[in-house]
């Protein structure tokens, strides 16, 4: 597990190795690897997130080197399954994707997406955004009507 907060720590959160496997197994290292993406599952402690699974780009996901759009079949269908199973425990928090950058920075369209999305969501909880670049995250909180908080690792 790795710990992230946002600088008064009020909001913490946590990846699994499992999550960072896959954050791993994508990034863009090579020059000629598309972006990728999908969306993050985990449980909602309070203010603070256990992000356990992240899942993998699908066949109907478009992937391109400055592109990644993801398309809802192969993600729905995982996420309403682990909801399902663990009794609405297990929930949908975020998303993912990846950018061919050391250090990745959201595209306009990433934050007007991640906007549209968190006023969308029904739970009116924020959405969880992160980008994955060749060296470090992007992780940020992403509320229906305030200001993001971005995280940044908590040194151990």
């Amino acid at each position: 597990m790795t710990a992230w907060a946002v600088t008064d720590y009020r909001h913490l959160l946590t990846f699994s190795e499992g999550v960072l496997k896959v954050f791993e197994e994508f990034r863009q290292e090579e020059a000629a690897l598309p972006e990728a993406g999908g969306i993050l599952l985990g449980y909602v402690r309070g203010d603070h997130l256990e992000v356990v699974e992240a899942t993998r780009p699908t066949a109907w996901d478009q992937r391109l080197r400055y592109l990644f759009e993801r398309f809802p079949q192969g993600h729905e269908l995982i996420a309403k399954a682990r909801w399902v199973s663990t009794g609405g425990k297990l929930r949908y928090l975020g998303e993912w994707h990846t950018h061919p950058e050391s250090i990745p920075t959201p595209s306009g369209t990433d934050l007007n997406e991640w906007e549209k999305k968190a006023r969308a969501r029904k739970d009116g909880r924020p959405m969880l955004a992160v980008i994955v670049g060749t060296d470090v995250l992007h992780v940020r909180l992403v509320p229906a009507a305030s200001d993001p908080l971005i995280f940044a690792p908590v040194e151990e």
